[in-house]
C-alpha cells in the first residue's frame, strides 16, 4: 500500500515536501512517481525516480522547483516543492510500477490515496 501525506495550504513562493510511505513493498524495487490532478484536469504527471534511485525525471511544469527522492531506510518516497505557485494546486498521488525506470508508456500498477496541496495567491 502507498500512502501519501505532508499536503496542506501554502502561499505562493512557498514550500511544502509530501511523503509517500510504502507498506508491503520496499521502494528500491518500484519506479515511484507523483502526479497531480487539479479540479476539472486530467492526472498529469509530476516527478518519478527509478528503480536504481540514480534516475530522476520532472514534468516541465516542474522543473528547478520539485525534487524527488527517497530514503530506502524508511521505504519512503519524498516530493520536495519550492517556489510553489497556484497552478501547483491539486490532489498529489504517489505511483509505482515494476519497471526499472519510468517510460510516459508504462502504466503505474499501485495507487495511493492522495494528498491535497493548495497554493494561494
Amino acid at each position: 500500500q502507498l500512502q501519501a501525506y505532508g499536503g496542506g495550504l501554502v502561499q505562493a513562493g512557498g514550500s511544502l515536501r509530501l511523503s509517500c510511505a510504502s507498506s508491503g513493498r520496499a521502494v528500491s524495487l518500484y519506479t515511484m512517481g507523483w502526479f497531480r490532478q487539479a479540479p476539472g484536469k486530467e492526472r498529469e504527471f509530476v516527478a518519478a525516480i527509478g528503480r536504481s534511485g540514480g534516475n530522476t525525471h520532472y514534468a516541465d511544469s516542474v522543473k528547478g522547483r520539485f525534487t524527488i527522492f527517497r530514503d530506502s531506510t524508511k521505504n519512503t518516497v519524498y516530493l520536495q516543492m519550492s517556489s510553489l505557485k497556484p497552478e501547483d494546486t491539486a490532489v498529489y498521488y504517489c505511483a509505482s510500477n515494476r519497471w526499472a525506470d519510468f517510460d510516459p508508456g508504462d502504466a503505474m500498477e499501485f495507487w495511493g490515496l492522495g494528498t491535497q496541496v493548495t497554493v494561494s495567491s
